[in-house]
């Protein structure tokens, strides 16, 4: 039985082992993150085949300006058609016409049509779609800046939990060493199983704590594998030093006013706009005639009845709806009413990008305050736990004292590395509000 266990111990060691081996690791800085998980990003191709989808309407556009050129070809049989020519007399001087019957009819033509005026629909329907053109690619833009900072978030995100590991690894190597000394003095009698328990309890308690953050290390792992576009298996290794990227931070005005000239979807607000605009101009140019320049070319065959060629046109063509006199103009209407709809819209997203612009300066704030607290703590926690370590090695604070002083000590330790992490998110946050989030 006991071989049987040995076997399956070692068979579960090699897989371990196989398994480790199997699992990719990368080193990747928060650079080199963004522009990975731009390059493969699902929203920027779905904008990509928007873009291509306005480009096409704008040919479209484009292509009513052009010439149309049809071909036509038609036979026709006929059944006892009977054809009375009255304009031809016949021989012996009656009015009757000749009458013929024909049995097929061989019809071909072609016409040109060349636009000349129409109302101006034209040009406002080209300067329209280069507006929805450009405004598509803004909005490609905007969303590029927002991916980069979810990118960014899930980075943060990877690196508090990385070094939460390194920190709780540190403590628990010392807690477990501590439990060994802690049992010698036990056997000498020197502290009662009682507190040793205690001991052994936090080193515990450390474990659970390691545990989780590993599980969370885990989670963020595979969720940056997905954003990346990397294999489920690839540990990440972060950049540490990634925290150190904050600049000073200038007033909340700089803030605002950086956002009105930057924010890329605001300005693809403005050309949606002038594209209604432009739509409300075409719409109303429906009120207006079409003059168009006509030309073409028949030809026919008639067995034993007619033959027609180098039959060519020429001419200029009007035309004009004259239910526009009592119609309305729904097109003109539902123009208006968009135009309408986006003016709102626009005054909707300034007051938004204000509330954002200030709130994001705000917690920027408010992140760099707390790493100075922190930062005030941990320092107050250390001393804190060496001064109880040396009452206690002196047999004057308790064993419940020192493991309280140890568990701030790491809590506080902690908090100093998410403190910093969060200032520095809370930093490129407020750059994707401003619209000024670099992508390298």
């Amino acid at each position: 039985m006991k071989k049987i266990n040995k076997s399956v111990i070692a068979i579960s060691f090699l897989l371990g082992v196989v398994s480790i081996n199997a699992q990719e690791k990368k080193q990747l800085s928060l650079d080199e993150a963004v522009q990975l998980g731009i390059q493969n990003s699902k929203n920027l191709k779905i904008d990509a085949a928007k873009i291509e989808e306005a480009t096409a309407d704008l040919l479209e556009a484009k292509n009513r300006q052009l010439p149309d050129f049809k071909l036509s070809a038609s036979y026709l049989r006929m059944t006892n058609a009977k054809v009375d020519l009255k304009f031809l007399e016949s021989s012996g001087g009656s009015e009757s016409g000749a009458v013929a019957a024909p049995k097929s009819v061989l019809l071909g033509q072609a016409s040109l049509s060349m636009p000349l005026y129409a109302g101006g629909r034209i040009k406002y329907g080209i300067e329209s779609a280069k507006y929805l053109v450009e405004a598509s690619k803004l909005s490609r833009e905007s969303d590029k800046i927002a991916i980069a900072y979810n990118i960014s978030e899930a980075y943060n995100n990877l690196f508090k939990a990385s070094q939460s590991i390194k920190v709780l690894e540190e403590n628990l190597s010392a807690s477990e060493k501590r439990d060994e000394t802690f049992l010698k003095m036990e056997n000498n009698g020197l502290i009662a199983r009682n507190d040793r328990l205690k001991a052994n309890l936090q080193t515990s308690n450390i474990e659970l704590q390691l545990l989780e953050a590993k599980n969370n290390y885990n989670v963020a792992n595979i969720n940056m594998d997905l954003l990346l576009g990397l294999p489920e298996n690839t540990e990440l290794e972060i950049d540490p030093n990634y925290i150190d990227e904050t600049e000073d931070t200038k007033p909340a005005d700089y803030y605002v006013l950086q956002a009105m000239e930057n924010r890329k979807d605001l300005k693809a607000l403005e050309q949606q706009r002038k594209a209604a605009q432009l739509g409300s101009k075409a719409a109303k140019a429906e009120y207006l005639p079409s003059i168009a320049l006509t030309g073409g070319y028949v030809a026919a065959d008639a067995p034993k009845f007619l033959t027609l060629y180098n039959a060519v046109n020429i001419g200029v063509g009007v035309q004009y709806n004259l239910a526009n006199l009592w119609k309305k103009n729904s097109s003109y209407m539902q123009s208006q009413a968009r135009e309408k709809q986006l003016e709102a819209n626009n005054e909707l997203l300034n007051d938004n990008i204000k509330l954002e612009v200030n709130r994001e300066y705000l917690n920027a704030d408010y992140s760099r305050q707390r790493i100075a607290v922190y930062e005030k703590s941990a320092v107050q926690a250390n001393e804190n736990f060496r001064i109880t370590k040396n009452k206690f090695d002196n047999g004057l604070a308790t064993m419940t004292e020192l493991l309280d002083a140890d568990a701030a000590q790491i809590s506080a330790n902690v908090g100093v590395i998410n403190a910093r992490a969060d200032a520095a998110l809370a930093y490129r946050k407020l750059l994707q509000t401003t619209g000024t989030l670099t992508i390298k």
